[in-house]
C-alpha cells in the first residue's frame, strides 16, 4: 500500500541547485532512511514533503485519508502552554476523548459529565492509550506536565516534539534526526519501541547503530541521484561499496573511449554525413560520462601538535553539586598520555558540568583540578559556532592565521585545508549563515582542530555531522597522539574511539569501566540482579584485591588492551574480506599481506601482555 509518492521534486537557492528531478515512494511497514552529505538537502527534502516548503518543480502525494506525523530539527510551541495542554491541542480524537475525562475528574459533583466522559472513554477504548502516552512521556523525561513550554531547555523541546509524534500514533512518521538530544537509554528504549510498534517510518538519522536495527530500507543521495538499499546500514555499506567500484570501473571504460573518439572529432572534415553527426552527438554524454569523479577524499590532517608532559590533568577529591543535585563527589582521577576516554549517562546527571570543571571554566566546590603545563586543549561545545554578519566561510578560518603549521615544518593555506575538510573554493565564500546545520558544524570542528589542541574535549559532536564527515573524524582521532574525551550519544563512534568509559550514574557517582560502550551493556545485562548495596561492596572489593596484585599503570594497561585486541580482530577481519576480490593486481595482494602480517603479529604481542598481566591476578 502506498502511502507517499514524490515525483520529480527539484530545488534550487539562487544559481546553486540543492537537487533535480528527485523521485521516490514510501509504502506500509518500510522502514526508511533518507542519508547523504551535509549541504545536499535533506532537511530541504523533508520539509518539502511536510509542506514546510515548496518545490520548485515537482509533485508530493499523499494517500488519502493516513495520518501523518513530523518531527522537525526546529519544533514550534506555543510557550505559554504547559506540557499536557500541548499534548491535548493536537488533532488525535482519542487524545480529545482523555483530556474531557481528566477535566470531568476535577469535578466530582457534576455526575452526568463524569459518567459521558467515562462512556467515552469506554468507547473508544482509551484506557490504554492514556496509559501509552504517559509512558512515552515518562521515557523521554517529561514527567511534570504542568510545566511551561516557555521554560524548558531545547533538548526538552525537541523530546515533547518527539512525543507528540509517537503519541498521535500515525500511519506515516517523517523524522528528522530523531535521536538528537536523547540519551543513550531514551535511544535504545526509543528502537524497541519502533520494533514492536507497527509504524511507517521515512527518516534522516546519522546514527549508524540506529539505521541498524530500526531501518529495512536505506534511500541515499549521491550527487544528484537517488539510490535505494533494500536492507540495514550493514548491507547499505556493503551494496554501495561495491557500486561505487563499479562506477569506477565505468568511468575508467568512459575515458578510454573519450580519448578514441577525441581523436577521431579532431581528425573529421567539415562536410560530415548523418552517420557522423549522431556519432558527434554521441561524443558530448561519453565525455560527459569520462569527466565523471567522485568527491569522497578524506580529511589528511598532520597537524603540528605540542608534546604532553609527565603531568597531565589531575583531579583531587574534586566535589560539585547545584542545590540538593550532587554532581561529583571526592572524585579522583589523573589522566595519562594518549588516554581516549568516553562519558555516558542519563541527561542532567552532570556531564557538561564535569567538561567545564576539566577545562576549569567552572570551579568545583571543593578539592582540585591541576592542569600540566604544556596541555593546550581544543573544547567542541554544543553550542557551535557563533555566527557574525556576512562572514565568509575562508574569514572564519583567516582569524586563526593565513597559514597552518603541519609536521616536519611543512604548512598549508586556509584555503587548503578547508578543501580537506570537504569545503570547494566556491563554498569557501559562501556566507556562513547559508551553511547547513551539518555543513557549520564541520566548519566549527575544523577551527577547534586547526589550534593544534594536544587535549580534546568533544561534547556531541557527531550531531549534525553526515556518515562521510563521521568516518573521516573517527579516522583521525584514532590517529591523535594526545587524549581525548568524548560525550556522546553515537554509540557507533564511541566503540571506535574511546578505551574507557566515565559512567555517570547520578548523586555523584561516577564509575570508570574499562572498555567502550558495546562492552559495558554487555556487561551491564550480563549482571545478576541485586541491590544496590550489594553491587556497590562488590566493585569495591573487586577494587582492592586487583589493586593489590597490579599496580595503576598495569591495571589501567590491562583494562585497555581488550578493547585493543578486539579492534585489530575486526581491522584484520575487514584486511581478509578484501582478498576475495578477484581483479586485485600483485602489487595490491603484496601490500595487503604486509598489513595482515602487521596486525597479527601485533594482536599476538597484545594478547602475549594480556596473558602476562592477567597471571598477576592469579597469583
Amino acid at each position: 500500500m502506498n502511502y507517499l509518492t514524490v515525483e520529480n521534486i527539484s530545488k534550487s537557492y539562487g544559481e546553486h541547485t540543492l537537487f533535480e528531478n528527485i523521485s521516490f515512494s514510501v509504502h506500509k511497514d518500510q522502514k526508511i532512511a533518507f542519508v547523504a552529505k551535509n549541504g545536499t538537502g535533506k532537511t530541504s527534502i523533508l520539509n518539502i514533503i511536510s509542506g514546510e516548503d515548496e518545490a520548485d518543480s515537482g509533485v508530493v502525494t499523499y494517500r488519502k485519508g493516513i495520518a501523518v506525523s513530523f518531527l522537525s530539527q526546529d519544533p514550534n510551541f506555543d510557550p505559554n502552554l504547559t506540557i499536557e495542554e500541548t499534548i491535548f491541542a493536537s488533532d488525535n480524537p482519542i487524545l480529545k476523548v482523555i483530556a474531557n475525562y481528566e477535566k470531568a475528574l476535577l469535578n466530582p459533583d457534576d455526575t452526568e459529565a463524569y459518567q459521558d466522559a467515562f462512556e467515552a472513554m469506554e468507547q473508544h477504548q482509551a484506557w490504554d492509550f492514556e496509559t501509552l502516552y504517559k509512558q512515552i512521556l515518562f521515557k523521554l523525561k517529561l514527567e511534570k506536565l504542568d510545566q511551561k513550554i516557555g521554560l524548558l531547555s531545547g533538548g526538552q523541546i525537541k523530546r515533547l516534539a518527539l512525543a507528540n509524534a509517537l503519541i498521535n500514533k500515525p500511519d506515516l512518521l517523517i523524522l528528522d534526526e530523531p535521536t538528537n538530544h536523547l540519551d543513550l537509554e531514551m535511544i535504545e528504549w526509543l528502537e524497541a519501541f519502533f520494533a514492536k510498534e507497527n509504524i511507517t517510518l521515512f527518516m534522516v538519522t546519522h546514527d549508524r547503530y540506529f539505521l541498524e536495527r530500526v531501518c529495512n530500507e536505506i534511500i541515499e543521495l549521491d550527487a544528484g541521484k537517488l539510490y535505494s538499499y533494500k536492507g540495514n546500514y550493514s548491507y547499505y555499506l556493503e551494496k554501495r561499496e561495491a557500486r561505487i567500484e563499479l562506477e569506477a570501473v565505468e568511468t575508467g571504460k568512459a575515458k578510454q573511449l573519450f580519448k578514441k573518439e577525441l581523436t577521431w572529432m579532431r581528425r573529421q572534415p567539415k562536410a560530415r554525413t548523418t552517420k557522423s553527426k549522431s556519432r558527434i552527438n554521441d561524443f558530448a554524454d561519453i565525455k560527459h560520462r569520462a569527466h565523471q569523479r567522485r568527491n569522497d577524499h578524506e580529511v589528511q590532517l598532520e597537524l603540528n601538535m605540542e608534546r604532553l608532559g609527565s603531568k597531565i590533568l589531575e583531579f583531587h577529591k574534586v566535589s560539585k553539586a547545584f542545590k540538593d543535585k550532587t554532581i561529583l563527589d571526592n572524585f579522583t582521577y589523573m589522566f595519562q598520555k594518549g588516554e581516549r576516554a568516553g562519558i555516558i549517562g542519563k541527561n542532567g546527571t552532570g556531564k557538561t558540568t564535569f567538561l567545564n570543571i576539566l577545562t576549569q571554566t567552572a570551579a568545583p566546590d571543593s578539592g582540585k583540578v591541576t592542569k600540566g603545563d604544556t596541555v593546550k586543549f581544543g573544547y567542541y561545545t554544543q553550542g557551535g559556532i557563533k555566527i557574525k554578519p556576512q562572514q565568509k566561510v575562508i574569514d572564519v578560518i583567516r582569524e586563526f592565521g593565513d597559514y597552518i603549521p603541519l609536521k616536519k615544518g611543512r604548512q598549508i593555506s586556509a584555503q587548503q585545508l578547508l578543501e580537506r575538510f570537504l569545503f570547494s573554493r566556491k563554498k569557501q565564500y559562501d556566507f556562513v549563515e547559508k551553511l547547513s546545520g551539518g555543513e557549520r558544524k564541520r566548519l566549527y570542528l575544523c577551527t577547534v582542530l586547526i589550534q593544534n589542541p594536544n587535549f580534546l574535549i568533544l561534547d556531541e559532536p557527531t550531531n549534525d555531522l553526515d556518515i562521510v564527515t563521521l568516518n573521516v573524524l573517527e579516522s583521525f582521532l584514532m590517529d591523535f597522539p594526545g587524549c581525548v574525551i568524548v560525550v556522546s550519544h553515537d554509540r557507533y563512534f564511541m566503540d571506535k574511539v574511546v578505551d574507557h568509559l566515565f559512567v555517570f550514574k547520578g548523586n555523584g557517582v561516577v564509575e570508570d569501566f574499562p572498555g567502550n560502550y558495546t562492552d559495558y551493556r554487555v556487561y551491564e545485562d550480563s549482571q545478576p540482579t541485586v541491590s544496590k548495596n550489594e553491587t556497590k561492596k562488590e566493585k569495591n572489593d573487586w577494587k582492592k584485591n586487583d589493586a593489590k596484585k597490579l599496580s595503576y599503570n598495569e591495571e589501567k594497561e590491562l583494562n585497555n588492551i581488550e578493547s585493543k585486541i578486539k579492534s585489530l580482530t575486526y581491522d584484520k577481519k575487514e584486511l581478509e574480506e578484501k582478498f576475495n576480490n578477484p581483479e586485485l593486481s600483485t602489487d595490491a595482494i603484496n601490500e595487503l599481506s604486509n598489513k595482515l602480517k602487521d596486525i597479527i603479529e601485533t594482536i599476538e604481542a597484545k594478547e602475549e601482555r594480556w596473558f602476562e598481566l592477567s597471571s598477576k591476578l592469579e597469583e
